[in-house]
């Protein structure tokens, strides 16, 4: 996937030229070959036709389908002056890859749909797609098609299948007595954030740490088919917060929580490079693309075990008013925070 000498704007190539680029560009950088199957898993789906044509096709093969889609607009996901077009392609297909990790599912396939606004440079696209295929590749994903548009601002769609066997992972199941538990260290995306728009270059190795997490975050794909065979039901993604990710399952399953921050994993990248506020990115901050779940007692003693410290049990939840987690500190005092998380329509 050589870069072109020199920028040429896309008005030069045109739609037409534009997508045939786009569709050697994955050719030249899949990992899978048209019609082989391409999840890390068990081979439940095998593309049939793939980019190039009016519609893909593939066959699932006695398997639940999922489906997710997510989108990224300059703006309001990202600032061009901080994020490179390779690290938004990554992260696009991050978002969904996660969600479909969430379910305990495997993703296959993919659609991309890009809204391109006037002077975007070829090598601009072609930048996104090497990010797009880098974790696409990790992940066993194949960009199947898409499209492309004109657009006022530029954004990406990306819309993933997977597949899954009969047990899936939902928000709907908690009951009163479950533990919740996490992955990873919360807060670790927002503090590579916060980092960027103070001004960080990533320059020390806790700055580096928090930069990777942010523009590179790893979706927990293998853990969430290790939840559904260990008999975990509840789970959700952190993209939005901790918090606020907790009060969805909550709300989704009638049930309320309680956190003990004592226990919640806290990185010393964190801790050392915002050492006055840290509990805020780890309550609040978003877009970690790590697994929280909930299970009953005996069910998570046995992932506790299973994962090592991979995951993190740290709370309960409770009968209450559905959606509403409390938060408290080592002597039980309330410390529950006025609110956290991402809302695209809250200010």
């Amino acid at each position: 996937m050589a870069p072109y000498n020199a920028l040429m704007d896309v008005r030069e190539v045109g739609e037409a030229g534009l997508l045939e680029r786009i569709a050697r560009w994955v050719r030249e950088g899949t990992a899978s070959a048209k019609g082989a199957p391409t999840t890390k898993g068990p081979s439940l789906s095998t593309l049939c036709l793939g980019i190039g044509d009016d519609a893909a096709a593939w066959r699932p093969q006695g398997a639940l389908e999922l489906w997710t889609t997510d989108t990224m607009v300059e703006g309001v996901h990202f600032l061009r002056r901080q994020a490179d077009w390779h690290d938004v392609g990554w992260k696009i297909v991050a978002a969904n890859v996660s969600d479909i990790a969430a379910m305990g599912g495997t993703p296959t396939y993919a659609l991309v749909t890009l809204g391109l606004p006037e002077g975007t440079q070829v090598e601009e696209v072609e930048r996104l797609y090497q990010g797009v295929l880098a974790l696409a590749n990790l992940e066993g994903v194949a960009i199947a098609g898409g499209d492309v548009v004109r657009s006022p601002t530029f954004f990406v769609t990306v819309a993933l299948a997977g597949v899954a066997g009969e047990a899936l992972l939902t928000r709907s199941a908690a009951q009163p007595g479950d533990r919740v538990a996490i992955s990873g260290s919360p807060g670790l995306s927002g503090g590579g954030l916060r980092m960027v728009l103070q001004g960080g270059k990533g320059n020390t190795a806790a700055e580096a740490l928090l930069w990777e997490a942010h523009f590179r975050p790893g979706p927990q794909v293998d853990l969430g088919r290790r939840l559904v065979t260990a008999g975990v039901r509840t789970a959700i993604d952190t993209s939005d917060g901790l918090l606020d990710d907790l009060a969805k399952v909550c709300l989704a399953s009638g049930m309320a929580a309680r956190l003990e921050r004592d226990h919640i994993p806290v990185h010393p990248a964190l801790r050392q490079t915002f050492p006055e506020d840290y509990w805020d990115l780890v309550l609040s901050g978003g877009e970690e693309y790590q697994l929280l779940f909930t299970a009953p007692p005996e069910v998570m003693e046995r992932v506790a075990a299973q994962e090592g410290g991979g995951v993190a049990v740290i709370g309960e939840i409770t009968s209450g008013a559905p959606g509403k987690v409390t938060v408290v500190d080592g002597s039980g005092r309330d410390v529950t925070p006025p609110r956290g998380g991402w809302d695209h329509f809250r200010p």
